[in-house]
C-alpha cells in the first residue's frame, strides 16, 4: 500500500484536501485540512487507506508520527477513524503519548468524543506501546494546552450553533480562518462570525 504521495494541494475543505498528482486529483481526509495550503509547491502527505465493507476512505498525515499514532488509537476499542482524526486535530501526537504514559485521564478526557470509559481504555490498550514512536515524549503545558483545547471547543460550538442558525457550511468556511485567529468563548466567536457574515453581505 501507499506510504506517501506526493503533489498539488488543489482543494482545501472543512473535511478533507485535494491531493493532484499525475492527472489524478486524490480526496485525502485529514485530522486538521486547513493544515495544508493551496500552492504549486509540491507537498509529502502520509497517507493510510481505512477499508470498511461499506466505504473506504483515504486518510492523510503531515507527518508519519500523526499516521502512526492513529493507526494505534483506532486499535482501542470505542475510538473510530473519525475519533482518532479529532484526537489528532486537538493534541500533539507526543502530548497525547505523554497523557497515556502518565495515566492522565483528566487530559484525555478533553478531547473530543473521549470520556472517562474511552481514556481509561486507551490507557489500557496502548500504555508502554508508544514510547518508540517519538524520540522523546513531550510533556505539555497543562495550561496552554487545555487553555487552547476549550477556545477549540468554543469554536466549534459557535460553528454548530451558526450551522443551526441557517448558515452553510460554505458560509461559514469564508470565516472560519479569521475566527481562529482569535481567543475567545463561544458567545464571542459567535459574535465575531456574524459581524464577518454581515459584512459579505
Amino acid at each position: 500500500m501507499y506510504d506517501y504521495i506526493k503533489g498539488i494541494v488543489t482543494r482545501v475543505t472543512p473535511e478533507y484536501i485535494t491531493l493532484e498528482q499525475g492527472g489524478v486529483g486524490w480526496q485525502i481526509m485529514t485530522p486538521n485540512p486547513y493544515a495544508f495550503h493551496r500552492t504549486e509547491e509540491v507537498q509529502q502527505v502520509y497517507t493510510y487507506l481505512h477499508v470498511r465493507e461499506d466505504m473506504q476512505w483515504l486518510l492523510g498525515f503531515k507527518s508519519l508520527e500523526q499516521r502512526e499514532l492513529f493507526k494505534k488509537l483506532i486499535t482501542v476499542s470505542g475510538i473510530g477513524p473519525k475519533g482518532a482524526l479529532a484526537i489528532l486535530a486537538s493534541g500533539i501526537p507526543s502530548q497525547v503519548v505523554g497523557a497515556i504514559e502518565r495515566e492522565d485521564e483528566t487530559f484525555l478526557v478533553k478531547f473530543p468524543g473521549v470520556g472517562k470509559k474511552t481514556a481509561r481504555q486507551m490507557i489500557l490498550d496502548l500504555k508502554g506501546k508508544l514510547a518508540d514512536l517519538f524520540s522523546e515524549i513531550e510533556m505539555p503545558d497543562e495550561e496552554a494546552t487545555l487553555l487552547s483545547m476549550v477556545e477549540n471547543d468554543a469554536l466549534e460550538e459557535a460553528i454548530l450553533a451558526l450551522q443551526a442558525l441557517g448558515y452553510s457550511q460554505r458560509e461559514l468556511t469564508k470565516v472560519r480562518t479569521a475566527m481562529q485567529k482569535e481567543e475567545l468563548d463561544t458567545e464571542g466567536y459567535m459574535k465575531l462570525a456574524l459581524r464577518l457574515l454581515l459584512k459579505q453581505n
